[in-house]
């Protein structure tokens, strides 16, 4: 069965069937999506971009060592992925229903709560690297 061939009900991706080079230049693409996606639809996620654009060179041009700088950068990447994950579960609860749900309320809440403990951690780091 060529990748053309595949269907969205056969549950396998037609992106399975490509290697090598071609496999990476898709997933490169399609993460690329992914992100202005994210950037276009979801307020939180621009937000967190804006405070990324200020704290990554204030980490890197910051008096810490390379291993001090590398957790405040870490830190702030933290938060944007979690941030990527959350919408993402958002975004899949809602296609499947937009009917008030206890599970879907778990899931969104649980997703903001990854958020928010990446934003603790963000501060905790930063906190304990430039006063430490």
């Amino acid at each position: 069965m060529s990748p053309k061939d595949r269907s969205p009900q056969s549950g396998t991706s037609p992106q399975k069937g490509t290697a090598g080079l071609t496999r990476l230049i898709n997933a490169f693409r399609y993460s690329c999506s992914g992100l202005a996606a994210a950037f276009r639809h979801e307020a939180a996620f621009r937000q967190e971009c804006a405070l990324a654009a200020v704290l990554i060179p204030v980490a890197l041009l910051s008096a810490t060592s390379g291993v001090g700088k590398a957790l405040l950068v870490g830190s702030v990447m933290l938060v944007l992925l979690m941030e990527l994950i959350n919408s993402a579960i958002e975004a899949e609860v809602d296609r499947v229903s937009l009917e008030r749900h206890p599970l879907a309320k778990r899931a969104k809440d649980i997703g903001s709560a990854a958020v928010l403990v990446a934003l603790v951690n963000l501060v905790a780091v930063w906190v304990l690297v430039l006063l430490g």
